[in-house]
């Protein structure tokens, strides 16, 4: 049995980063890219590095730029941890696992370190393939928390719930993680929304590397459980937000949502600091008339254009910024 897996990078639309604190957000997932994991059978249990894990090179520049791009740490670590936290969880839920082994691989064109979660992608893609091996059943709403246990738990990275969600449903979601709601039930309420409600949308990357999403949380974390009045009242904001854009789609409304996506970023703006290169890129996205907020913890950006006239000016204007521009491809058809 040969089993091809595949799942892809989210943006975040609105109410990010609120859903790491209890918020609301509304993301998409972006098909223009895909993480892929291959499973099967094999005597043994093998992970077989790719790219990323390399660790040899032809000089120390190539080793510098190759940390630069990938980190330290490649994908063994996410497929590993995956495959633990499978097993844990089937252990506790009483699920028996036939004694079959099996050869895992991965490959990966996701733009890394732009916020966009692609080692996320890598941890969802392989537990689906994971569960068809096994032929085991985890519920939709489930799975986000066990993919994000993954990170947070077995490999100590902070993360919040909301690139996991998306991963799993796919298409356009709104969710909120109301700690009430995380408490009772596990899960916050996932609600998926026609990608047809949403207007025309654009993706902009960096090919540069972009601030660690590890570093760029902790602070805000701490701050937050503090009880810091800036923080607190930043995230019910963005919450906020992400409620009026649902209202907004769900209204046939959605060429009104532009100002709310600026509103996002600029209160992020206000409590986050924030290197001069992702603030030229919004600033320069916004110069065209377009709307501009980041996908996720910065290096990328995501917004609204008018019409074809602006998106063109925004390739022209951010491509000299060393930026790629793509219009996200949502749904399969």
């Amino acid at each position: 049995m040969l089993i091809h897996s595949k799942s892809h990078p989210r943006a975040g639309l609105i109410g990010n980063p609120s859903d790491g604190y209890f918020g609301k957000t509304i993301s998409f997932i972006v098909r223009n890219f895909e993480a892929e994991v291959v499973l099967y059978e094999t005597p043994e249990l093998k992970i077989l590095p790719a790219r990323r894990d390399e660790s040899v090179f032809n000089s120390i520049a190539e080793l510098a730029a190759d940390v630069r791009q990938f980190g330290y740490y490649g994908g063994i670590r996410l497929l590993k941890a995956t495959v633990k936290r499978f097993h844990d969880y089937c252990q506790e839920h009483g699920v028996k696992l036939d004694k079959r082994n099996f050869t895992l691989r991965y490959s990966s064109n996701i733009p890394p370190q732009v916020g966009m979660a692609g080692s996320s992608a890598i941890i969802t893609a392989c537990l689906r393939a994971l569960m068809t091996f096994y032929e085991v059943s985890i519920p939709k709403p489930i799975r986000p928390a066990i993919i994000l246990s993954v990170e947070n738990e077995e490999l100590k990275i902070p993360a919040g719930l909301q690139d996991r969600v998306i991963q799993t449903y796919e298409g356009v979601v709104y969710m909120d993680f109301a700690e009430e709601l995380i408490q009772r039930q596990g899960h916050g309420y996932y609600e998926e929304l026609d990608p047809k409600l949403l207007p025309p949308l654009y993706i902009a990357y960096t090919t540069n590397l972009s601030e660690d999403t590890e570093v760029f949380h902790n602070d805000i974390r701490g701050r937050f459980e503090r009880g810091d009045k800036e923080v607190v009242e930043a995230m019910e904001f963005w919450a906020e937000l992400a409620q009026n854009a649902r209202d907004l789609l769900k209204e046939k409304r959605g060429q009104d949502i532009g100002p709310l996506l600026n509103a996002n970023f600029d209160r992020r703006r206000q409590v986050y600091n924030m290197s001069e290169g992702n603030i030229r890129m919004v600033e320069t996205a916004r110069a065209t008339g377009a709307t501009a907020k980041f996908t996720g913890s910065g290096g990328a950006i995501v917004g609204t254009y008018p019409d074809e006239d602006t998106y063109e000016q925004l390739v022209q204007c951010l491509t000299p910024l060393g930026m790629n521009v793509i219009k996200p491809i949502i749904t399969q058809d």
